[in-house]
């Protein structure tokens, strides 16, 4: 809901921005944007990270898959054991309370096993796409960084006072000078 709200918001400053185009012009404020996707997919040491981060996340989606694998077949077996128990209550070949006491006992033993077992997958998988989403982060930071340093060059070079990302509709680059964070916190204390 945050990155929607942030997106609208600069959307509607953008818009602004254009809509004031003749007193931005008249002022030499200058606007830019560029296409952080497209760039990112340009550049040689992104699709070095991509691949990296395809191998991780197949060695990843392995073991989930053989966990998965195990389960379904632990599953089974319970399927098959709990079937045959109940064939056995129901033929009268358990005579005893004790018996009965027994075979319940390893039926809610097995099914609670299956449930743990199931619980801890959902940790893994869960664990397993946090730490894909902080890798991602921490081998694409360097990349990102290069890439906001090349558009603070350019649009010094060029003059620009604002840089947007199209991609992800939030501002790259503003020029200092056009910063009233600290004013509009002098008006609120």
């Amino acid at each position: 809901m945050k990155t929607t709200f942030l997106k609208y918001f600069v959307l509607a400053f953008v818009m602004i921005l254009i809509t004031a185009s003749d007193s931005l012009y008249a002022q030499g404020i200058k606007i830019g944007y560029v296409d952080s996707e497209v760039i990112l997919k340009q550049l040689p040491e992104s699709q070095k990270v991509i691949s990296e981060l395809e191998g991780i996340r197949k060695m990843y989606l392995d073991t989930i898959q053989a966990k998965e694998k195990e389960l379904k077949g632990k599953a089974e077996i319970f399927k098959t054991r709990y079937e045959e128990a109940q064939k056995m209550v129901e033929s009268g070949q358990v005579k005893s309370e004790a018996e009965l006491k027994r075979l319940n006992e390893e039926m809610q033993g097995m099914q609670k096993g299956l449930q743990d077992e199931d619980e801890a997958l959902s940790l893994y998988k869960q664990k397993v796409q946090e730490e894909l989403v902080q890798k991602q982060g921490e081998m694409f930071k360097p990349i990102k960084e290069k890439i906001t340093k090349a558009i603070e060059n350019i649009a010094k070079e060029m003059k620009i006072n604002f840089v947007f990302d199209k991609a992800e509709s939030n501002l790259i680059y503003g020029d200092k000078e056009f910063d009233i964070t600290f004013k509009i916190l002098d008006k609120l204390k």
